[in-house]
């Protein structure tokens, strides 16, 4: 976290009702909430001492009243009216002391009070109302500099991410450090494509994500809304609707989001719209890419939160079956195009899947597939889709699982294919991509060519007699592989290199002398024929 973000982490709570009735000053007069105490979470804007019968008309909302009962009209009548004022004004509360005229709340003032659920607080004791004002105030102007302080630090922040060109992540991020709440940034068809956890888990924040988004009805202003209370805040591209930022508070907080995280979501829509200016790409294809990393490198905390990121994308993870394949592109070939083909080949077939690339002209694809779906026809109609692009792109296949947090190992499987394919492979009979049962002792090599055991193994193996070709101008390296091509039988491998049988026996001959081998041998044939195979592939690039 930067230092901008580590600021303005963790708003400051407005006063309410609740926190003024603890206060030492209000304690001491031993404060009993008769009536509205669900409502004493109600912001406390400022404290009115009055004895007045009509302090309503000095009251602008949001005051904590305060009087000694003294001149509470006598009537029932007039006491609703009384309390009927209070509650359209919006007041806070009610604080009567029960010290002077009363010594029990009158009945009419109780019932009025509970009917308008206006919070009434009666006092047992004595309390210096001057002192009350002078305590609250002070603290709510504190909030209020501190609230100032703090807008200002959001804009700083803000800016200071704008101006370095930050991404939608990171303005998502810096949005749940901030307000210490999860930010989920959704398009226009409810995918959460963007999820900053905070107080939440994935899970609970993204579970039955585009039904519980759709409950939550559109907006123009940044507001709260829908049975959750979700903020909300519209995101905009080119004077068009995009999508939404929404900010979820922890099912335990139970507070209500107030001004700073009304400010702090509509700098958070600015900046995406922004972000989304310098970064013109599609976000969803960008949330498809980190969803499959996450899967890929099993980066997700738990196997729910991985169900319930992917679902929120759109991805059926309740599907009998998942598939990876895996696209590599040849050099020079973008892979936006082949990207856009794969989504409308996908969309065609009507195939839940994830489509993203994963490191630099490698594309990686998820199917999701429903109980008796053939998987090997979809991968086959995409890789002939990919081919009428780029003919020379490689596809391959994984490994069919169950589970989708399996999917892993479908990659793993796919991603070994491909570095066992190398570039001008013929693709098996009928079929347009390699699995890895395609994969043959060549192709093993070939992974494997790079490593420094095979190379060396082939050296120990085959120097001596490439160095004597070398030297003397012979041919014994193609002998000796029209002889292990031939099964050691020596006419065969005769015929296939044109030679005698005399000739053949001679060169087998030096060939044993020469590397210190016998070729009646079944086990050293096998290690000659593993060394040769080896150096053709090392040979080939």
């Amino acid at each position: 976290m930067n230092d901008n973000q580590s600021a303005v982490q963790g708003p400051t709570r407005p006063l309410i009702v609740a926190d003024v009735l603890a206060l030492p000053v209000l304690a001491a007069g031993q404060p009993t909430v008769v009536t509205g105490a669900p409502h004493l979470d109600r912001p406390v804007r400022w404290v009115h001492i009055t004895e007045l019968t009509d302090p309503a008309s000095f009251l602008k909302g949001g005051e904590l009243v305060l009087t000694t009962g003294m001149p509470l009209p006598q009537d029932a009548a007039g006491v609703r009216r009384y309390v009927d004022e209070l509650a359209d004004i919006g007041a806070a509360a009610l604080v009567i002391e029960l010290v002077r005229r009363y010594h029990r709340p009158p009945d009419t003032l109780v019932d009025a009070c509970r009917r308008r659920g206006l919070p009434l607080v009666t006092l047992a004791k004595d309390v210096n109302f001057l002192e009350v004002t002078q305590v609250v105030h002070s603290l709510l102007l504190g909030n209020q500099t501190e609230a100032m302080r703090r807008a200002q630090r959001i804009h700083e922040a803000f800016t200071a991410l704008t101006l370095r060109g930050a991404g939608p992540e990171d303005v998502v991020r810096a949005a749940a450090d901030m307000s210490g709440s999860t930010v989920v940034l959704e398009n226009l068809v409810h995918q959460a494509l963007i999820c900053e956890p905070s107080g939440l888990t994935v899970e609970e924040a993204l579970a039955d994500w585009e039904q519980r988004s759709r409950a939550t009805g559109p907006g123009d202003a940044t507001t709260t809304r829908g049975p959750e209370g979700w903020l909300t805040a519209p995101v905009e591209y080119q004077g068009e609707r995009w999508g939404r930022v929404v900010m979820l508070r922890a099912r335990s907080s139970g507070a209500a989001f107030g001004p700073e995280d009304i400010t702090l979501l509509e700098r958070t829509a600015m900046a995406l719209t922004v972000a989304r200016l310098i970064h013109p790409a599609p976000w969803e294809r960008t949330a498809h890419r980190n969803a499959l990393l996450d899967l890929v490198e099993q980066r997700y905390c738990s196997a729910e939160d991985a169900h319930a990121r992917c679902a929120a994308l759109g991805l059926a993870t309740d599907r009998g079956h998942f598939v990876a394949a895996l696209v590599d592109l040849p050099a020079g070939k973008g892979a936006v195009e082949t990207e856009s083909r794969l989504e409308q080949e996908l969309s065609r077939a009507g195939v839940a899947a994830l489509v993203g690339e994963l490191a630099p002209g490698r594309l990686g694809i998820l199917l999701a597939l429903r109980p008796g779906q053939p998987w090997r026809s979809f991968v086959e109609r995409l890789s002939e889709a990919v081919q009428g692009l780029a003919p020379e792109a490689i596809v391959s296949a994984g490994c069919e699982v169950t589970d989708l947090t399996d999917s892993a190992r479908s990659f793993r499987e796919a991603a070994r294919v491909a570095e066992a394919t190398p570039p001008g492979q013929s693709l098996p009979r009928n079929r347009s991509f390699h699995e890895l049962s395609d994969i043959g002792l060549r192709r093993v090599l070939y992974a494997l060519r790079e490593d420094p055991r095979v190379q060396e193994y082939t050296e120990r193996q085959l120097r001596r007699l490439i160095d004597h070709d070398a030297q003397h101008g012979t041919d014994l390296l193609t002998t000796l592989r029209h002889y292990l091509e031939a099964a050691g039988n020596k006419t065969t491998a005769a015929r296939r290199g044109g030679l005698s049988r005399e000739t053949m026996h001679q060169r087998l001959r030096t060939i044993e002398r020469l590397l210190d081998r016998d070729l009646e041998s079944g086990d050293q044939r096998t290690e000659l024929h593993v060394a040769l195979t080896a150096l053709d592939v090392l040979r080939a690039g």
